[in-house]
């Protein structure tokens, strides 16, 4: 078993990146290579930008490729919920943001002609429990009423038929969602920066920031740039002076093994429509076949940050969750295991806005595919002078209290979301 992200092995080599250090002057400099950073330098580029993108390690080497690979509408929390806690104008806005950057997606793989295996199959959230059933139910009516007519609520009967699983209480199908290969879609999109005039620089962290007249000097290992504008789009990274994003966010991990290529009948009674799959708990999984038959399947294993040991303990506690889940699937051999850190916020929105003059936007909250590439789109029409407000903007994001760097309080957090699932 590799462990290593199944889409960053299987991915196609990127060869666009600079073969030397930033230097001289750019209009704006993005930091960060994953799909916000790529997203914002291709926008900015066809716009007539000149653009550096800072990446300290490999393109999409972070939470970009180490992801399940679902781009669905639907925020991060349950929409009736969303309601009651934000009113409904509010949570109407932020469902119709997650419609609106699926479609960004869509629109940016067929614009540059990606190859990514994009399978347009929608969502299913399964009730673990039944009284999560009562809850999906009051959802789906709420959905309905304000935002999607066409979201379908499973008896325990048709979601059976969906996922060949004994341990659901039926589901809510939302169609409007995709899936697709992280590591092609993500070199593809770096790729296609590069081609409309963008210059990647691999491995190349931003060391050092700082105001300089109207324009901001940075450092890197390899010496310094000056750019007009800045662009933050560096997620839980642990890399370089960002202390102040740092503690706004919770670098979580999650999780995911990947198991050796089924059988087409496997595959057909297991999924039979192929769709992205996630579960109703607060600790749950998701899960999806992937274009070569295999089962991807994840989920919180741990609250512990991503990396050796770890990972190999979280995969273990996925390999008896796959197993519940699919008992079917018996001693079905692993061939992949990994971990990544997801931006988790405290409220699980993603904030956007400007920070000492440097646009920024981060928090994803483990719903960051689709949102990411939308953003990434957004802020650099923002820059270009195309438009004047964009999702999720504002100056108001405390710290969490007590964080100042390390999350020390992840494993209280995964206690206390565990209670609440024996609980709930």
């Amino acid at each position: 078993m590799k462990f290593e992200s199944y889409w960053l092995d299987t991915a196609p080599p990127f060869t666009g990146a600079m073969p030397h250090p930033p230097e001289g002057h750019y209009d704006v400099a993005v930091i960060g290579g994953g799909l916000t950073g790529l997203s914002a330098a291709r926008t900015l580029a066809r716009g007539g930008a000149r653009v550096a993108l800072l990446e300290a390690g490999r393109v999409i080497g972070e939470a970009s490729g180490r992801n399940g690979g679902q781009c669905n509408t639907g925020v991060a929390q349950d929409y009736a919920g969303m309601v009651e806690q934000l009113g409904r104008d509010q949570a109407i806005r932020h469902y119709r943001n997650y419609s609106e950057a699926v479609t960004s997606v869509e629109q940016v793989i067929e614009e540059e002609g990606i190859d990514c295996d994009y399978l347009r199959r929608g969502k299913l959230k399964l009730a673990a429990k039944p009284e999560h059933y009562d809850k999906l139910a009051r959802t789906c009516e709420a959905i309905r009423r304000d935002v999607d007519p066409d979201v379908v609520l499973l008896s325990k009967e048709e979601a059976r038929r969906e996922v060949d699983s004994p341990i659901f209480h039926g589901g809510l199908w939302q169609k409007n969602g995709g899936q697709m290969h992280m590591g092609r879609f993500g070199t593809g999109l770096a790729e296609a920066a590069v081609r409309h005039g963008a210059h990647l620089f691999e491995f190349t962290p931003m060391i050092g920031v700082e105001r300089d007249g109207e324009h901001y000097r940075l450092t890197t290992p390899h010496g310094e740039f000056q750019a007009t504008n800045v662009l933050l789009a560096t997620g839980a990274s642990q890399v370089g002076p960002l202390n102040w994003f740092r503690r706004r966010m919770a670098p979580v991990g999650s999780f995911i093994v990947v198991t050796e290529p089924l059988s087409p009948d496997q595959c057909a009674q297991l999924i039979p429509q192929r769709r992205a799959c996630v579960t109703s708990r607060i600790i749950g999984h998701y899960f999806r076949l992937t274009p070569d038959d295999r089962l991807l399947f994840g989920g919180r294993a741990r609250f512990a940050m991503s990396g050796g040991k770890s990972d190999a303990k979280s995969g273990e506690i996925l390999r008896r969750g796959l197993s519940e889940t699919f008992p079917q699937l018996g001693a079905t051999p692993l061939s992949y295991c990994w971990g990544g850190l997801v931006d988790m916020s405290r409220d699980r929105l993603p904030h956007a806005g400007r920070h000492d003059g440097m646009y920024y936007v981060m928090g994803f909250s483990g719903h960051g595919v689709q949102m990411s590439v939308h953003m990434g789109r957004l802020l650099a029409e923002m820059m270009l002078g195309q438009r004047k407000e964009y999702p999720w903007q504002g100056d108001d994001w405390p710290a969490i209290p007590g964080h100042f760097g390390k999350p020390w309080f992840l494993p209280l957090v995964g206690g206390w979301y565990r209670l609440q699932d024996r609980l709930h």
